[in-house]
């Protein structure tokens, strides 16, 4: 198994910023290609969503709603990757899950964090 462990959300005033981060940590990451790591939100009433993707030759993909303002980034050596959200707006408030998805032996698996509220308000 492979844990994925966010932090950083919160409550910030519209115009805002805040960082997120997730931690991979297992001890399968030794045999496990990660292919793609990604960040997910999820508003109440509504279906989880895709927020930005850093795939494994560096290519970003966004929601055209957060581009321009979100920026996903990772430190390998950290086993972490980052969700920089600037110019925040009250639709932005979900929580956000972490996701990662590679290749171990021959099996595609998917992974996710358990979610961090972030909470844009006056």
């Amino acid at each position: 198994q492979v844990q994925l462990v966010e932090s950083g959300g919160g409550l910030v005033q519209p115009g805002g910023s805040l960082r997120l981060s997730c931690v991979a940590s297992g001890s399968i990451l030794r045999t496990f290609k990660i292919y793609v790591m990604g960040w997910y939100r999820q508003a109440p009433g509504k279906q989880r969503e895709l927020v930005a993707t850093l795939g494994r030759d560096e290519t970003t993909n966004y929601a055209d709603s957060v581009n321009g303002r979100f920026f996903i980034s990772r430190d390998n050596a950290k086993k972490t990757v980052y969700l920089q959200m600037n110019s925040l707006k009250p639709e932005d408030t979900a929580v956000y899950y972490c996701n990662i998805e590679g290749v171990r032996g021959y099996d595609w698996q998917t992974y996710w964090g358990q979610g961090t509220q972030v909470t844009v308000s006056p």
